[in-house]
């Protein structure tokens, strides 16, 4: 072996988030030969706060970073080199001496609608149950279809397709990516559009993390990073800075790059009940990407006004 130690990379333990680092294992081994031979590259999984409470929102329990905490602690410690996140999980603030230098190719951000004999939302029955955890979908759910009764589903997404099987819930919503990368697809029984369902911010995209003064690693990880997902993910994450927003907000985006290497952004905030929605757009030069999302953050709060974020 080339290398001297074998290069760490820390996960959670849920399928996805093991297929996702495997993802990364995978890319690594293919642009750089020495970390293909055996024992070059070690999967280490740790628990994080948001997989032991799974009976509570996210919210309560002291909101999203509670998938990332324990990995960057161990990441800070040196007991692991790298760290593979699934971008909407990681806050905007990350701990100091650490950095997300990689975005893998960005899958599918979209929504997909789970249920029986569904092709739409409109098909949900009148009063329908739909399982999410998610602030983002209910809310989003109520503005378009508020006579449906929303309970709360947490768990690993094999565990969110048995209770639509079961008939526990009439429908549920996933992202799109995750069941790509899980091979269950066919699960999907529609693909929600944007203009309907906003994704969340940075959703489908991987990223990986590790140490800011680790130049040998910056240089593996150079070779996976995608230019172009990295700069809608940017644009993205630059809008929730801006907002400065919680697990409390409903907050959705998705960046995209048009033809001619132009920017197109939008993005909402709303209230959880779904009864007030605000919507900002913005379109410019790719380059200008993080300036459109500060610029649309800014339009949001001032549309939400005060109490908008702390109510």
């Amino acid at each position: 072996m080339t290398i001297g130690w074998p290069l760490k990379i820390g996960t959670r333990g849920s399928p996805l988030a093991v297929a996702q680092a495997n993802d990364v294992r995978a890319r690594l081994s293919a642009a750089h030969g020495e970390l293909a031979e055996a024992g070059a590259i070690e999967m280490h999984i740790i628990k994080t706060s948001g997989d032991k409470f799974l009976h509570r929102p996210l919210a309560d329990i002291g909101g999203k970073g509670l998938f990332t905490k324990e990995i960057d602690e161990a990441l800070s410690a040196g007991a692991i080199d790298i760290a593979v996140h699934s971008m909407k999980d990681v806050p905007t603030r990350l701990p100091g001496g650490l950095e997300i230098t990689c975005i893998l190719p960005r899958e599918d951000p979209r929504d997909a609608l789970i249920g029986n004999a569904l092709s739409s939302l409109s098909d949900l029955p009148q009063g329908g149950r739909v399982g999410t955890a998610s602030l983002r979908r209910r809310a989003q759910l109520l503005y378009l279809r508020p006579d449906l009764e929303i309970t709360l589903l947490r768990g690993n997404v094999a565990t969110r397709l048995r209770k639509v099987a079961e008939g526990k819930i009439d429908a549920t919503l996933l992202a799109v990516a995750g069941l790509k990368r899980l091979d269950c697809a066919e699960h999907i029984a529609a693909v929600l559009p944007p203009e309907e369902m906003l994704p969340a911010v940075a959703q489908g995209a991987i990223g990986v993390e590790c140490r800011a003064n680790n130049g040998r690693i910056l240089t593996y990880l150079a070779a996976l990073n995608d230019s172009k997902s990295a700069q809608r993910v940017g644009a993205e994450r630059a809008l929730l800075a801006a907002l400065d927003g919680s697990c409390r907000t409903p907050i959705a985006a998705l960046a995209e790059i048009t033809t001619g290497e132009r920017l197109y952004l939008r993005a909402l905030i709303a209230r959880p009940d779904g009864k007030t929605i605000h919507r900002a757009e913005r379109e410019g030069r790719v380059a200008d990407g993080i300036a459109m999302g500060i610029d649309a953050g800014a339009e949001l709060r001032a549309k939400g006004g005060t109490n908008f974020f702390t109510d």
